[in-house]
């Protein structure tokens, strides 16, 4: 049974692959590009059957020269909220979603595709109805402009195709992410270097800390991915917890869990701020208009395809990332 896994040795994509070896399967086409070569650390320790580079992949695509497969899972996509070169990000994002979508029609192959809570822009609703989706930059412009092309086709599908709208994502092997990496990778090594975890200060109508998204860990969205390949629903769903929590809880879990670590009880926040190891900062001017303040996903949905995937709180979530982390990296 071949498996297509695109954005293999990117974040999500690489747990996918790592998930789908823990169910014992090992027939898989791994597509990416590996301009930034470290990237392969996140498959090291993985298993596939043949990996491809994303030109080849799109050349043979092209060419009608793709190999039958029984499910595709495309994880792959610029993920740069703040980059600017509108027509990379549309050519990676909606052009290249766009072909595998057509090929896997007429193959009739089941596709699972990666959306994004950055369809919605600053909210505050964050339902799947087009009423609500008002993307803030060209990354939720174009994973919005593909899941309309996925829902003018919902009642004529030759396969089933399932756009899953992640929110705020955490866990291992995204290290290679850079800026975009999550608040709790940041975090961590923040605390680690410098003994503090920087947070944005009081804006948007929040205080100090108290800006809520909806983080949720990859081993949970990858889970609703592997749902959906047993149980296919087509349509576009929310993928985060349901729970809008603080920068706050991520930086206390964060904190506690490295203390822990070294055999610390842990803090509550008032304790950490007042000891130093929470410290907030200005949000930057040019990033103001673009922030969102509060992002909390609606599970109605979701639930109503059958997707009963339980999501992990923040403190449990990161609680195990922080492990995971302190268990494969040297000291500071």
């Amino acid at each position: 049974m071949t498996i297509i896994v695109t954005g293999a040795a990117g974040f999500i994509g690489a747990n996918n692959v790592k998930a789908l070896n823990g169910r014992g399967e090992r027939d898989i086409v791994a597509v990416d590009h590996l301009a930034h070569a470290d990237k392969f650390q996140n498959l090291a320790d993985c298993d596939i059957a043949d990996y491809q580079d994303k030109h080849d992949f799109l050349d043979e695509l092209r060419r009608g020269a793709l190999p039958k497969a029984d499910v595709v899972f495309h994880q792959g996509a610029c993920s740069d909220t703040m980059a600017t070169d509108g027509r990379y990000v549309m050519e990676n994002n909606y052009q290249f979603s766009l072909e595998l979508f057509r090929w896997c029609q007429d193959k009739k192959i089941p596709l699972i595709y990666a959306s994004s809570a950055a369809v919605y822009g600053s909210g505050p609703v964050y339902i799947e109805d087009r009423a609500h989706e008002r993307p803030l930059n060209v990354y939720g412009y174009s994973k919005f402009l593909f899941d309309a092309v996925v829902r003018r086709h919902l009642n004529n599908l030759t396969a089933p195709v399932v756009g899953l709208r992640y929110f705020n994502v955490y866990g291992p092997r995204e290290s290679h992410k850079g800026r975009m990496a999550s608040v709790a990778f940041h975090a961590l090594n923040q605390f680690r270097e410098h003994g503090s975890v920087r947070l944005f200060g009081a804006s948007h109508g929040y205080a100090d800390g108290e800006h809520r998204r909806d983080f949720v860990h990859v081993n949970d969205v990858v889970s609703v991915n592997l749902h959906f390949r047993e149980r296919p629903v087509s349509g576009v769903f929310n993928v985060g917890t349901g729970r809008a929590q603080s920068f706050n809880d991520v930086a206390v879990a964060v904190v506690n869990a490295a203390r822990a670590a070294k055999g610390k009880s842990a803090l509550d926040l008032q304790r950490l701020v007042a000891a130093g190891a929470i410290e907030y900062i200005t949000i930057p001017e040019a990033l103001s208009s673009k922030y969102q303040a509060f992002t909390q996903a609606d599970l109605t949905q979701l639930r109503a395809a059958g997707c009963a995937t339980p999501f992990q709180t923040v403190e449990k979530g990161t609680a195990s990332y922080v492990e995971w982390r302190l268990a494969r990296e040297p000291p500071a």
